[in-house]
């Protein structure tokens, strides 16, 4: 017997708002496949596995649009996908390398009882916001969620493989 799920029971299932489905069905992203005649939108399990992809492609920091490239055939290549993760990566590497920079000058100047100014909290704060704006908490639920959701799916694709049993 083959699941379906309505928009609610997807967004339910996979953490993401429904807002959120019916954004990516209006941008081209992921559709449903099927709709009922009153028009609520249907999804399937293959339609689970494509938002697991995209999932997977959002949190190895692609945009929108560019999941939407790779998951559209390729307009992405490979080698594209691992050089925009190396340029994130650096990037993220130099906004930590700041953020230590600027607390290590703090750290001199109240080791040295010098009062900070306000100029000093301002930047220190910047630069904490920046590195904090997605949690890892929240990076490593959304793994979890997505490696639920493809547990989910591999193990009622093994049940679908797997022979019946005889039982004469």
């Amino acid at each position: 017997m083959k699941t379906i799920w309505k928009v609610g029971d997807l967004a339910r299932l996979t953490g993401l708002t429904i807002r959120t489905l019916r954004y990516y069905d209006q941008i081209g992203l992921f559709s449903p496949s099927g709709q009922t005649e009153s028009g609520h939108r249907l999804y399937n399990e293959a339609d689970l596995s494509r938002l697991q992809q995209i999932l997977s492609l959002k949190e190895l920091g692609l945009s929108l649009e560019e999941v939407k490239s790779v998951m559209a055939g390729g307009q992405i290549s490979p080698l594209e996908i691992v050089n925009l993760q190396i340029g994130r990566i650096r990037e993220q590497i130099r906004l930590q390398q700041k953020l230590l920079e600027q607390l290590g000058y703090v750290s001199k100047l109240l080791q040295g009882k010098r009062p900070l100014t306000v100029e000093h909290f301002t930047s220190l704060l910047q630069a904490m916001k920046i590195e904090f704006e997605k949690p890892v908490l929240e990076r490593q639920r959304n793994l979890e969620r997505q490696l639920d959701l493809l547990g989910d799916f591999l193990a009622k694709e093994d049940e679908r493989i797997q022979p019946e049993e005889d039982h004469s």
